[in-house]
């Protein structure tokens, strides 16, 4: 048996924005943002232990990071790894 506390640092925090809460809403897809060395495998099984659904689907996303600049200097921007999570119909996450 695996406990909630397992899971807790493969999910960093869900990503809230216009285009997740449209997908959230249509497709019934969550956003989240994973640490670097998640799976499909882990972040399935960290979703349904943490919000008590049942994910059918999950892909991964890893965005790179950029150069930004910073008081007119480059400085480097770390890249993020996102998971869209889907969910068996009927299933809901409530973030709020």
């Amino acid at each position: 048996m695996t406990h909630a506390h397992e899971h807790s640092g493969v999910i960093l925090r869900p990503k809230i924005s216009e285009k997740s809460g449209i997908a959230a809403e249509s497709k019934n897809v969550y956003t989240f943002a994973v640490s670097k060395d998640a799976t499909k495998h882990t972040v399935a099984k960290a979703v349904a232990e943490l919000y008590k659904v049942h994910p059918i689907a999950v892909n991964i996303i890893t965005m790179p990071g950029k150069t930004k600049m910073r008081r007119g200097k480059p400085s480097r921007v770390s890249g993020v790894k996102k998971a869209l999570v889907r969910l068996k119909k009927g299933d809901k996450i409530a973030f709020i």
